[in-house]
């Protein structure tokens, strides 16, 4: 058999062929010869933005080999000599790579890449070319059955295949040199002219959006590529080249092509899927977009990471229909992937890919080129205006171009609070357009990461609006990005005790733990956990109710992250004698125990134990007995003692000691002592 390599995750302009394998028959060999021309040929109706003239004489000389391959495989029923074999695996090899080449050439997001490598794809088609004419060279045609007109013909390829040239086309420098000399324009704070940015849209058949919005997405992973080979030219020329792009993406196209009814509706969040059928690209799990979908025995489908964590549980049955599982086989649905990641691509939703490394955010703190910088500042000082005095759909796409940039960009989100964007954010908090309002508070969700944002959104008064959208936003969504503002603004001690003294923050975040969709949840509790670093904010959190509501969350929720962050909360809560009376009140304490049984997280575990610690400490004789009269905690703390991390060892040890105080002291009818202070140990 012929080894396949998989190509799934290849970089751009590397063409990782393989040779065939020694023991494979010539007949086999030949059968995949005829195969990979057929695909090559097939690139004739794909489009070219550039490399035509090229990639046409390359398509024309495999189409002329396919009918030699093919007459060969119809008069020859008896084997071919070794020395015809030999060549035909280095064809074999070869039309590997120019298949790769091709692919490359009509890769929807890399036009802009592959015009700016225009020199380095036409040596490629050159060598490759070549190649093939060295291999029909040494071809034995003589000891092959077929036609004179077909032996005339493959003569004819590889005199031609000799001959080509395959240079430049003029066209392509043309355009190249376009491209560079925007760079210049904005490496020197010039405007370039919409004429001149016009010109080379065309030319690279970029008309819409989305297809920009394509050729960024590329270009942001191939910085990341390079970022970790230190390739520094490469990285600079891409920062240089997505800047342009996002410059595109943001002056030359008015209209968001998104699928959606709605022009004016520019989400990037799971709603957009609406106009298809969310339900397909959602995990019933977690109810989030899936990365990795996989189908049970059952017949459904599942993010993996969520069943995985169904399965590892001890959960033998589908968590959708309750139907036991004959196999816990999980098979990759890869059709469901990538509709679900060509979706996201046309949309501008950010979806994480199954393995990916996590950004370097480092490389954000800077714009990677001097044009890149230019052009951001630029980008910044356009959209500035359009938020305040635009029409509404101007702002709905300001605000949404904000939201996209400065997800994941310190050096984005530093340009757009110099160009004073934060203050007109801020009114359209108060839009009543739910659009407008979602793609605001997005904005100031990604500007409030960075510190300089953080001032000017408080100083602006916009603690109050933010508020106003997490109690009354228009939408789910709106409130719970609302909440997860809250969260990175109380990172500042300051604003911590200023949200903590408004009236409504803390009862509206309680409030979306109890209403909120899985995500909003999530939002709100590790909010409240941010405010409860300043002490004086522990009150109001248990007034506000809170404890209930987090209890149903360790018995309701499958998000393990969720359960988790409950119990951060619980945890610190139970610190203080009062938060230890709220928590005993509730049914908290078998679940606790059940979690830490069964728990496969460490974090979870020592959550758990910090919590019955805290509750024991403050609690006395009340959750004492409780947990004395539970045999399996035991088991589940002495294995802390070797398994756990060493905070959860260090406070598995203390429950222990004073659990066996307790019952030496229930035991001989004494009153349980009071728990001496220093044992009292505090959570992260």
């Amino acid at each position: 058999m012929i080894q396949n390599s998989d190509d799934t995750n290849r970089r751009i302009l590397r063409f990782p062929a393989v040779h065939p394998c020694q023991s494979v028959s010539p007949r086999t060999l030949l059968l995949d010869l005829i195969s990979l021309s057929r695909n090559i040929c097939d690139y004739k109706s794909k489009v070219f933005a550039t490399q035509k003239r090229n990639a046409r004489e390359a398509i024309r000389q495999i189409r002329i080999l396919l009918i030699f391959f093919e007459e060969i495989r119809d008069r020859h029923d008896s084997a071919l000599p070794d020395s015809v074999r030999l060549c035909f695996s280095e064809l074999h090899l070869t039309l590997q790579k120019l298949r790769f080449l091709l692919e490359d050439c009509t890769r929807e997001g890399a036009r802009v890449w592959i015009l700016m490598k225009c020199e380095r794809v036409s040596t490629e088609f050159r060598v490759l070319i070549r190649t093939i004419a060295t291999a029909l060279d040494v071809l034995p045609l003589c000891s092959i059955d077929v036609s004179s007109e077909v032996r005339e013909l493959v003569e004819l390829v590889a005199n031609q295949a000799f001959k080509a040239k395959f240079d430049v086309d003029p066209d392509d420098e043309r355009a190249a040199k376009g491209v560079l000399a925007i760079l210049n324009q904005f490496e020197s704070k010039i405007v370039p002219h919409w004429i001149d940015v016009r010109r080379v849209l065309d030319y690279l058949k970029i008309r819409s959006w989305s297809q920009c919005n394509k050729e960024i997405k590329f270009l942001d992973e191939e910085i990341d590529s390079e970022s970790s080979k230190g390739e520094e030219r490469e990285f600079m020329l891409q920062s240089s080249l997505m800047g342009f792009m996002c410059y595109c993406r943001v002056v030359i196209f008015d209209v968001v092509d998104c699928r959606s009814n709605n022009r004016s509706d520019f989400r990037c969040n799971g709603e957009v899927l609406s106009c298809l059928n969310p339900e397909d690209f959602r995990c019933p799990i977690s109810l989030e977009l899936m990365v990795d979908p996989v189908t049970i025995s059952t017949g459904h489908t599942y993010d993996r990471s969520s069943i995985l964590k169904w399965l590892k549980s001890g959960n033998f049955t589908c968590p959708k229909t309750g139907e036991k599982l004959t196999s816990t086989e999980l098979i990759p649905n890869s059709t469901l992937r990538k509709l679900i990641q060509k979706f996201c691509s046309d949309n501008g939703i950010p979806i994480a890919e199954p393995g990916s490394r996590s950004r370097d955010i480092t490389r954000t703190v800077l714009a990677g080129s001097n044009a890149a910088a230019e052009a951001m500042n630029q980008l910044a000082r356009y959209l500035a205006p359009r938020l305040e005095v635009g029409t509404g759909e101007e702002k709905n796409k300001a605000a949404y171009e904000i939201r996209l940039l400065s997800k994941s960009s310190i050096f984005n989100r530093a340009c757009f609070a110099e160009a004073g964007t934060i203050p007109p954010l801020l009114v359209l908090l108060s839009s009543i357009d739910p659009s407008i309002q979602e793609n605001a508070i997005a904005a100031l969700l990604n500007l409030s990461k960075y510190s300089k944002c953080k001032t000017e959104i408080v100083e602006n008064g916009g603690l109050r609006l933010i508020l106003d959208v997490l109690s009354r936003g228009l939408k789910m969504d709106c409130r719970q990005i609302a909440a997860a503002t809250l969260f990175y603004l109380s990172s500042v001690e300051e604003y911590r005790i200023l949200i903590g003294e408004t009236p409504e923050a803390i009862p509206s975040l309680v409030n979306l733990i109890r209403e909120g969709n899985p995500r909003g949840k999530k939002n709100a509790v590790v909010s409240i956990f941010g405010l409860l670093l300043y002490p004086g904010n522990h009150e109001m959190v248990i007034e506000a109710g809170i404890v209930p509501s987090l209890v149903d969350l360790l018995t309701s929720s499958e998000r393990e992250d969720l359960v988790t962050d409950s119990l951060a909360v619980l945890a610190r809560l139970a610190e203080k004698p009062d938060g230890t009376i709220v928590i005993l009140g509730t049914s908290a304490l078998p679940h606790l125990i059940r979690i830490l049984n069964s728990s496969t997280s460490r974090v979870e575990k020592e959550y758990c134990v910090s919590l019955l610690l805290s509750l024991c400490n403050n609690g006395g004789a009340e959750a004492m007995s409780i947990l004395q009269s539970t045999p399996s905690l035991m088991a589940s703390l002495y294995s802390l003692l070797t398994d756990g991390t060493s905070r959860a060892s260090k406070k598995a040890s203390s429950l222990i000691s004073i659990l066996h105080e307790f019952h030496s002291s229930s035991s001989t009818g004494l009153l349980a002592p009071e728990v001496p202070q220093e044992r009292f140990v505090h959570v992260r």
